[in-house]
C-alpha cells in the first residue's frame, strides 16, 4: 500500500514508495510518567542533601584561625575563634604541618562557651614532632 497526499498531514514529507521501508507509528509520549520520575529524583536528592548538611555542614560550629605563631622546633601556638550555639560546647581538631605539607601534630581541643556567649576565642599550644610551618583548625563538631 502506498501513501498519498490525502493520508499524510499537510507538513509531512513525501518519500518515494517502498524506498525507505515501512513507516512507523508515532510513539506515544507519557508526560505524567516523566513528571513523576522528575519529582521522585528531586525528592530523593533533597533528602540526601538535607541529611548530608545535618551530618557535615552545621554552621553553628564554624572555626576560623586568627593567627599562628611562636613556632619552634617542637611547638606552635594557634589562636582561633569558634562560633557556637548559645552556651554550647565543641571539640575542635587542630593540626600542624611542616614545610613539605606533612602533618607533624594533631590534637582535639575542647571548647565551651558560657551562657549568652556565641563566639569563643581560644589560644592553644600544639606540641609537634618536627618544626611546623603552619597551624590550622581542621574542623569543629559538637561535644558529646
Amino acid at each position: 500500500m502506498t501513501e498519498t497526499h490525502a493520508t499524510l498531514g499537510p507538513h509531512a514529507p513525501v518519500f518515494p514508495p517502498g524506498r525507505y521501508g515501512r513507516r512507523r507509528a508515532p510513539r506515544r509520549r507519557r508526560p505524567v510518567l516523566a513528571a513523576l520520575l522528575v519529582v521522585a529524583v528531586v525528592a530523593t536528592l533533597t533528602v540526601v542533601s538535607v541529611r548530608l548538611y545535618r551530618q557535615y555542614g552545621d554552621p553553628a560550629y564554624d572555626a576560623q584561625v586568627i593567627s599562628y605563631g611562636d613556632i619552634t622546633d617542637s611547638e606552635v601556638v594557634i589562636d582561633f575563634r569558634v562560633n557556637l550555639p548559645d552556651g554550647g560546647a565543641a571539640v575542635c581538631v587542630l593540626r600542624a604541618r611542616d614545610h613539605a605539607g606533612a602533618e607533624v601534630a594533631r590534637e582535639e581541643v575542647p571548647v565551651s562557651a558560657v551562657e549568652g556567649q556565641r563566639h569563643v576565642t581560644v589560644r592553644h599550644r600544639l606540641v609537634t614532632s618536627a618544626r611546623p610551618f603552619i597551624g590550622e583548625v581542621v574542623r569543629c563538631r559538637p561535644a558529646t
